[in-house]
């Protein structure tokens, strides 16, 4: 049953499980601080393809393919799959996942799109409208540079503000206990691996509103996105009336140093303090001085890259079992970016708990 608790947060009683996760990346992330959690590292950018394009649509496929093996299910076990991507029309989820023969919703949240898939996707599972549903986002470097910034034969000069778009994808595969089929499909998987008895689920989301902060300047996300992530997170603190330290870890999707630091400043306002609880994707991603990324990490796949991997990895472990995951999203195009207009941001936030079902 969904209940809508205060403001903006919904909870689920049943808690849908994530039963199964994947993460696929680019070389520079395999290069990178969490290079041992991927389950996938590609060498080559273009993954095989003939353009970047087509790279990314490989690079989504192979991360719903891994969490498929992962969750112990075929394609035909999963009721809908909700994808997103940065490109023009999503493109890299339409044309990666069209020979799956899933029903398929596609999402755009710009970088917050890996919290509004899984979101959805709970509320989906959690409603009885699925029994099995996937989410999935993806970026690309290559790709999102072409269409956000300038190609990359042009050898701009980055800002020191500028963040790096990720090469990377992550799926996450959601289920109901209530579903007979999964139940059986699952007791096969405690003898192997007691993934039943290790089960990660969505206890509450909180849906992110539209937040301006007035920035224009394109290379400048951090602090764009900044504004939206601290009221999601106030609300949601609201909504529950928590504190931070009710929770093991609060992690952002890819706000970067700049980004990082204001949010801290706009919650310390509202006199909240997450310092000792945060980490951001963008962050944890890649290492800023090493590997010469300016302000951070960025893109649809870096927080979705490192929550279907490091994160999730870690709450199977039970290393830490209550995570709020707020992914962020700067919602602009370059047509409008140029006619002078300002970049909203957005954030949606999920609520990750460590169920014992046996």
């Amino acid at each position: 049953m969904i209940k809508k608790i205060g403001e903006r947060t919904l909870t689920f009683t049943e808690k849908p499980r994530i039963i199964g996760f994947g993460s696929a990346v680019g070389k520079k992330e395999g290069e990178g601080p969490l290079a041992k959690w991927f389950d996938k590292i590609y060498n080559d950018t273009t993954m095989g393809g003939e353009t970047w394009e087509k790279a990314e649509a490989s690079l989504q496929k192979k991360a719903v393919l891994l969490a498929f093996e992962s969750a112990g299910v075929q394609q035909s076990d999963i009721d809908a799959v909700f994808a997103g991507d940065l490109l023009n029309q999503c493109i890299s989820s339409s044309y990666g996942l069209r020979d799956l023969g899933i029903p398929f919703l596609g999402q755009y949240g710009a970088c917050s799109t890996m919290a509004q898939t899984l979101a959805v996707a709970s509320i989906f599972v959690e409603s009885g409208a699925a029994d099995i549903a996937a989410a999935v986002t993806s970026s690309h470097f290559c790709s999102a540079e072409r269409q956000f910034r300038y190609p990359l034969q042009y050898g701009g000069q980055r800002a020191p503000t500028a963040q790096w778009t990720v090469t990377g994808a992550g799926s996450a595969i959601v289920a109901s206990l209530e579903n007979g089929e999964f139940k059986s499909q699952n007791e096969k998987l405690i003898e192997t691996n007691g993934n039943l008895k290790k089960q990660t689920g969505v206890s509450d989301v909180c849906i992110g509103k539209i937040v301006d902060m007035g920035i224009t300047d394109a290379n400048n996300m951090g602090a764009a996105m900044a504004g939206a992530a601290a009221d999601t997170i106030y609300r949601y603190l609201t909504d529950t009336n928590t504190s931070p330290d009710d929770y093991d870890m609060i992690v952002t999707g890819d706000l970067g140093r700049i980004g990082t630091s204001l949010l801290y400043e706009l919650l310390k306002k509202e006199g909240i303090d997450i310092e000792k609880k945060h980490n951001d994707c963008g962050l944890l991603i890649f290492d800023c001085e090493s590997q010469e990324v300016c302000s951070g990490g960025s893109g649809c796949g870096c927080s979705a890259s490192v929550l279907c991997s490091y994160i999730l990895k870690r709450m199977r472990k039970r290393e830490i079992n209550s995570v709020l995951f707020a992914a962020t999203g700067a919602l602009m195009s370059p047509t409008i970016v140029q006619q002078g207009e300002s970049i909203p941001g957005i954030a949606h936030l999920i609520h990750l708990v460590n169920v014992n079902d046996r």
